[in-house]
């Protein structure tokens, strides 16, 4: 999963940026509106931690402009303490969550996580698929109740599956997913995580549809 943080204090996107690189997910930084609104338009975001008081160009018109042009990946927005006025308008203007600094890293996480799920109609914090489960809490990856251990780039695909099950997913889609904008993204490396995944899980699960991609089988048919 692929994050855009966008905060313009450097002691605070500092650790933002370490917290969400140790829960898993690929991270762009912008610390100005209008860097932020160019990745946003042009890259592909699974949410957006989302700064209001930005130089150059505001949050606020960062997210109207996004909205306008129909990027619809879920925004999470930092506000003021007590600044209610601030968390209405961001709610108005298209945000899906907002969180008040100061605030716990965990709950950050745990809010992302929950915007990204819902995003993709998933209601609960582990996903399944059959006997495949992936806490979206610890990270874990069972299967049949039973540790699966992955690799860093295995489980970042398996994820992003998961929180598509029967959907087909293009290589291309994938490598947009799970590499930040400045990482050598090669879409070939992609068959390869999904060779080792199938060496780890039940081979059919993963289905290879020509031309097109990359599917994760649902149940009954798994």
């Amino acid at each position: 999963m692929r994050i855009l943080l966008v905060e313009d204090e450097p002691q605070l996107r500092a650790p933002l940026r370490t917290a969400l690189d140790a829960a898993g997910y690929a991270v762009d930084e912008a610390d100005n509106g209008r860097d932020a609104l160019f990745l946003g338009d042009t890259e592909a975001f699974d949410a957006v931690v989302l700064d209001l008081g930005l130089p150059v160009l505001d949050g606020l018109s960062v997210l109207k402009r996004w909205r306008h042009n129909g990027r619809n990946m879920p925004v999470l927005i930092l506000t003021a303490r007590d600044n209610w006025s601030e968390k209405v308008a961001g709610i108005d203007a298209g945000a899906d969550d907002y969180l008040t600094k100061p605030f716990h890293m965990e709950e950050l996480l745990a809010r992302l996580r929950a915007l990204i799920r819902r995003a993709h109609g998933q209601a609960s914090p582990v996903l399944q698929c059959g006997a495949l489960a992936l806490d979206t809490r610890s990270g874990r990856v069972t299967l049949d109740g039973l540790p699966v251990a992955l690799t860093s780039h295995e489980h970042k695909v398996l994820a992003y599956l998961m929180h598509r099950p029967g959907a087909v997913v293009s290589r291309t889609e994938l490598t947009e997913h799970i590499y930040a904008q400045d990482f050598d993204r090669d879409s070939n490396t992609i068959e390869v995580f999904v060779g080792r995944l199938r060496k780890k899980l039940p081979p059919e699960l993963i289905e290879t549809v020509r031309g097109m991609g990359y599917r994760l089988a649902l149940p009954e048919r798994a």
